[in-house]
């Protein structure tokens, strides 16, 4: 197993077991629930020929947390959702001459990361929720959650990466 594979599958397990044993258990106001699992989703390095393995060890992520949650796949079907688009947000946020390849998100620039992080978080969240609730009558309900634990997804995503990153002065 090289050096990514195993950093990977350490994330993995650390990030499911993080999210199961102490975030999951975090519901501040009915409406704020963090969800750092998507941290594998940012950190997970990307080109062409690991699409379809990142998409397969997204959903096992997604389900990994529905099957500790007891939610029935919305957890599978928003990270696999947000797995498939990835392409499409990098782009968006890092611009289209960007080489997806090369991207480690704490050699970004906080604005971009930001914008990225907020269109990965957001899509994650108004999937999860939309399909969690499944109600067009509770849409702002949908909404409310989703935004307030985006913000808080958001915020402890970003001091993750602060202080887990490798800082090479």
């Amino acid at each position: 197993m090289n050096k990514t594979a195993f950093e990977n599958t350490m994330r993995f397990i650390v990030l499911v077991l993080s999210q199961v044993v102490v975030f999951n258990n975090i519901n501040f106001l009915e409406y704020i629930n963090p969800y750092i699992y998507l941290l594998f989703l940012v950190y997970f390095p990307y080109n062409k020929d690991t699409r379809i393995p990142f998409i397969f060890f997204s959903f096992l992520l997604g389900l990994s947390i529905d099957i500790f949650s007891d939610s029935g796949g919305v957890h599978a079907a928003a990270t696999v959702f947000a797995a498939y688009f990835r392409p499409l947000m990098m782009r968006s946020a890092f611009g289209l001459s960007y080489d997806y390849h090369n991207i480690k998100i704490e050699n970004t620039h906080l604005g971009q990361r930001i914008n990225y992080l907020i269109i990965l978080i957001l899509t994650h969240h108004l999937i999860l929720f939309g399909l969690e609730i499944f109600s067009f009558t509770h849409i702002l309900l949908i909404l409310k959650k989703a935004l307030f634990s985006a913000i808080f997804t958001l915020i402890l995503c970003l001091i993750f990466i602060s202080l887990f990153s490798r800082r090479n002065t």
